[in-house]
């Protein structure tokens, strides 16, 4: 016999950035999120959270700056500034393996697309209607200006995917 599974809620999602202090002034003042925790060092050590990052990182990590953030919806954001870190010319590698970005929701998608121009990020693509004429389903693609893409949709997932979709 077989157990039934059932959908798990999304906890959390940890994303890179080289500059710390400015992806906590753009994830809060443009996406509007909450700062739950200011940014901290975290050092290599015999700490809970050290041999944690151990676990993860492997050998020889040193260090790395994290803040924690949280959506309206209540799902968590970590920031990372590792050390080291870089910003490539192009990180949008979507053929590869992997997460190549996520998703937040605004009725005012055009608003927040300006915000984010404003802020020192880059638009993918024109804003695009999903069923012209019937559906005032918006979407579009855009970078935060630490190259992380980010697609904004008007309305909800399950609505813009739902009966009829395409």
């Amino acid at each position: 016999m077989s157990q039934q599974t059932y959908p798990r809620t999304f906890s959390h999602i940890g994303i890179s950035v080289p500059d710390l202090e400015a992806a906590v002034t753009f994830y809060t003042e443009v996406m509007g999120w909450y700062l739950i925790m200011a940014p901290t060092t975290i050092e290599q050590d015999d700490s809970a959270i050290g041999v944690m990052c151990d676990d993860v990182f492997g050998p020889g990590w040193g260090s790395f700056r994290i803040a924690h953030l949280a959506t309206g919806d209540k799902i968590g954001i970590e920031l990372f500034e590792f050390r080291n870190a870089a910003q490539p010319e192009n990180n949008f590698e979507y053929w590869k393996t992997g997460v190549f970005h996520f998703s937040v929701q605004d009725p005012d998608l055009e608003g927040l697309v300006e915000k984010i121009l404003a802020a020192g990020g880059k638009q993918r693509m024109p804003v695009r209607e999903y069923y012209p004429g019937e559906k005032p389903y918006r979407m579009v693609y855009m970078e935060d200006p630490f190259g992380n893409i980010i697609e904004i949709y008007s309305h909800s997932y399950e609505l813009t995917y739902s009966a009829g979709a395409y």
